[in-house]
């Protein structure tokens, strides 16, 4: 499969986004409350807030499964307000990888086919280059020897590393991760998270990861804070607190 050439732009800007539930009705609610943000090809972002700020709805909407009310939301240059729901799933299945805190993997296939299934859906059949693509990918991502165990032979934090795998086969320019390491202990999480910061480093993937795991949001090159709809504060990691595990 060819690698997508994508043109140069930011990866994400957001103009006076809204989103309201309910809309005309007299319980309507808006959740987001106008936002503007930018994020450019390659970075790695934390988003943080507390329960009931927005994350998930600002999640939902740059992962293309909800719309906006109101603003713009343009994806690598790409205004998406004007896109059908037909190009809205071709262009989440070229930009974007997903990452969830519990790994959704399909307990009767291999972790290898596991990693196969963004192809499967894509065309119909599992190519030998997309097989490939799959072996390889879980090799990057310390799995090289578990390609034929189901989801419950591995551990919580082996199966998350499939999962990031999986978001990663297709080679997007962002990946969105909700939780990452939400469900898993302290040494899996840091395990988890290292992996995902090698895959940055290696094949230059933006990473947005939701996270209410301060140790991890101190580990990301920015954090973006939401607060009741509302961006709180947006800080480069040269400005935020050293890393718990690094030296200040």
């Amino acid at each position: 499969m060819k690698t997508a050439v994508w043109p140069a732009a930011d990866l994400i800007e957001l103009s006076g986004l809204r989103r309201s539930y309910n809309v005309g009705r007299p319980n309507e609610a808006e959740v987001l409350h106008g936002l503007d943000l930018r994020m450019a090809s390659g970075e790695f972002a934390a988003l943080i807030g507390p329960s009931g700020s927005g994350k998930s709805t600002l999640l939902n909407i740059l992962g293309l499964l909800e719309r906006p009310t109101a603003g713009s939301y343009r994806l690598l240059g790409q205004e998406t307000s004007t896109l059908d729901d037909q190009s809205l799933t071709l262009r989440r299945r070229q930009a974007l990888g997903f990452v969830f805190q519990f790994h959704h993997l399909l307990p009767a296939f291999s972790a290898l086919e596991n990693v196969t299934l963004p192809a499967l859906m894509r065309d119909g059949r599992v190519s030998a280059s997309a097989r490939a693509s799959a072996t390889a990918m879980l090799t990057a991502v310390g799995l090289a020897d578990a390609l034929n165990k189901r989801p419950g032979e591995l551990s919580g934090g082996m199966q998350q590393r499939v999962a990031i795998a999986r978001a990663l086969v297709n080679e997007p320019p962002l990946v969105l991760a909700d939780e990452p390491t939400g469900n898993l202990d302290r040494a899996s999480s840091d395990e988890v998270f290292r992996v995902m910061r090698r895959m940055h480093g290696e094949r230059g993937t933006a990473f947005l990861v939701v996270t209410h795991d301060p140790r991890l949001a101190d580990r990301c090159d920015r954090v973006i804070e939401l607060v009741d709809g509302k961006i709180e504060s947006d800080t480069p990691r040269s400005a935020a607190a050293p890393p718990a595990d690094q030296p200040g």
